[in-house]
Order: structure tokens, then C-alpha cells, then sequence
């Protein structure tokens, strides 16, 4: 299939555009480098440069590569942010997708797959959280995503876009030459590996006094390569499906004490960690119930467990410490 990649020079977009490489698809990128990388882009894919706010810069790639299919990985994405500038969450997120769903209907695009989040589900009544779970978005940015999601529900029923919505938990660890470098940094592991690599003198642990095993918060973490094979199954299975909507996640849950745990045995560094008060907002646990796609799809993670996502981005980022450095 020929695969257009909306934010293919970020962290999950870059390891998605190279199993669609490896898969045998061609591929093209469309990214306004905001927040990703030009050196994450595979070399074998077609590099489009541009901002998803300009209706006809975006147009005017997928008329040029022809895709037959969409990936949308391109967004704003950080909740504490979200909560900050809400307006600037549900405008752009939002604004960004309607032009690219338009553009897709206008250029016979049949095919759309989305990265949505679990960030659809605050406070679940059930935990696993089930892809039918009630959708009480927790912030600006998991509303934004609802948003989207309903644009393709009407994309599909008044145009006949196929499309798939993948509502991933914390995305982890890397390949062999795709890692996590992000400005600011706010995901978990990688905070930790600064302070293994001597960039940051301690993580903060933020609540030891949840209902939880040993007291700190626990949340599924699901391998950014498990993830990437999650989008080519549904990629597929949207040949033959019409609507696909998924949760993804390993399962299992680890605690924020199990994570700097791993990273204190994987790396050998003590890992100084320093207990504050809790966030406001955050759940105690949050764990995907991934039964759906692996009973659909048949979709396995080769990840599950938290040391190997741990020791995947601890090699990375040793052979990386800064980042791309671009």
C-alpha cells in the first residue's frame, strides 16, 4: 500500500514508518519537525515538510503522493500542557485533523488510521479499561482525540472513509535506531535513564500512598515496536473491516516504584528518587484490556514485560544520550 505518515519524524510516528518500510509499503512522511526529528525519517520514505494548519500544504502532498491510506500521528500531546492551554489543544489538535480528513475524502484517501489515547478514560468503571469503557475524557488533549475520532465516525458515515482508532497507554522503550527525545521530557523511563546517565540528579515519585501494591501509581506500558505492529494489522484488517476501534496495552500494569526498579538493576545506578506530594488528576491504576485486537487481529506484543522495554530504551539511549542531537 502506498501509507502517508502525519508526524513519521516523532517518537511512535518514526517506528511505524519503518515496519510500514519493512512490511513491504511505501511510505510517505509529512511532518512540521515541531516537536519530531529529520534524521528518525527513514531514508527509503518520500519526506514532506509542512504544517497540518496549512489546508493546502496538506492537500497538496496527498495529491502529489497519492496515498491510499493514512496514518495520523501528528499532535500536540503532553496532558499537563493540555490543562494549561486548553484552547490551543482542542483548536489545533482538532483544526489540524479536519483538514487532513478533509484532504484524504478530496484525494480518494480510503483508508485512515488514527493515533488516539487512553487519555479517552478518566476514572473508568472498569479496570482493565475495555474499548467500549464509557469515554469521560481526562483533559483538553484526550478531547481533543474524542473529537477526532467523531470527525471519522462522520467521515465514514456520510463518505465511506474506512478507519481504524487505536487508543494506546504509555508508549515505551525503542528500537534499535529509534529512541525517545522529546523538549520537554515528561514520559516516565526516559526521565529515569537521565538521571542513570548522570543528566538529572533524581526522579521525583509523585505519591506513595495509592491503593496499590507498594503504594505509587501503577499504568500499562506497551513497546513503541509492539505498537507498530498494532497499526499494520489494523492497516490490513481495514481491507476487509470497515470501523475498527482498539485499546492497547500489554495487560499489566507496573508501578512507578517497578520502573525505577528496573532502570536501578538494568543501568547499575542507584537511581535517586525522592517522594512528593501527588498530582492532582492522577488515577491510581490504569491498565488496557487489549483482548479485542488480539482476538480479532491476533496482535501479541513481543514486549511484555517491563525489563525488556526498560533494557530496549536503556540501549538506545546509551549509544544516544543526546538524543538526535538535530
Amino acid at each position: 500500500m502506498r501509507v502517508l505518515v502525519t508526524g513519521g519524524a516523532g517518537y511512535i510516528g518514526s517506528a511505524n514508518v519503518d515496519a510500514l518500510i519493512g512490511s513491504g509499503h511505501e511510505v510517505a512522511v509529512f511532518d512540521s519537525l515541531y516537536q519530531g526529528h529529520r534524521s528518525a525519517v527513514n531514508e527509503a520514505a518520500i519526506f514532506f515538510e509542512g504544517d497540518l494548519a496549512d489546508a493546502s500544504v496538506i492537500e497538496a502532498a496527498v495529491l502529489e503522493f497519492r496515498p491510499d491510506s493514512i496514518m495520523h500521528f501528528a499532535s500536540h500531546t503532553l496532558v499537563g500542557e493540555s490543562m494549561d492551554k486548553p484552547f490551543m489543544y482542542l483548536r489545533e489538535n482538532t483544526n489540524n485533523a479536519t483538514n487532513l480528513i478533509e484532504a484524504a475524502l478530496d484525494c480518494g484517501v480510503k483508508r485512515f488510521i488514527l493515533s488516539s489515547t487512553a487519555n479517552l478514560f478518566d476514572k473508568p468503571e472498569k479496570i482493565p479499561i475495555a474499548p467500549d469503557e464509557r469515554i469521560v475524557p481526562g483533559s483538553p488533549y484526550g478531547e481533543s482525540k474524542f473529537f477526532i475520532e467523531r470527525l471519522l465516525h462522520w467521515a465514514h458515515v456520510t463518505k465511506g472513509l474506512r478507519y481504524a482508532s487505536l487508543r494506546y497507554f504509555n508508549a515505551a522503550g525503542s528500537t534499535a535506531v529509534r529512541g525517545e527525545d522529546h523538549d520537554p521530557e515528561t514520559h516516565l523511563i526516559p526521565l529515569i535513564l537521565q538521571v542513570a546517565l548522570g543528566q538529572r540528579e533524581s526522579i521525583k515519585i509523585f505519591g506513595d500512598d495509592y491503593e496499590t501494591p507498594d503504594g505509587t501509581c501503577v499504568r500499562d506500558y506497551i513497546h513503541i515496536e509492539d505498537l507498530a505492529q498494532a497499526h499494520i494489522l489494523a492497516l490490513e484488517a481495514l481491507l476487509k473491516r470497515e470501523v475498527l476501534q482498539y485499546n492497547l496495552g500489554n495487560g499489566k500494569g507496573f508501578s512507578v516504584r517497578e520502573v525505577v526498579d528496573a532502570v536501578r538493576e538494568i543501568t547499575g545506578h542507584p537511581v535517586p528518587a525522592e517522594i512528593t506530594p501527588r498530582r492532582p488528576g492522577d488515577p491510581a491504576i490504569l491498565i488496557a484490556d487489549s483482548t479485542k485486537i488480539r482476538n480479532e487481529l491476533g496482535w501479541e506484543p513481543k514486549f511484555p514485560d517491563i525489563r525488556s522495554i526498560v533494557q530496549s530504551a536503556w540501549d538506545w539511549h546509551e549509544e544516544h544520550p543526546n538524543g538526535y542531537g538535530d
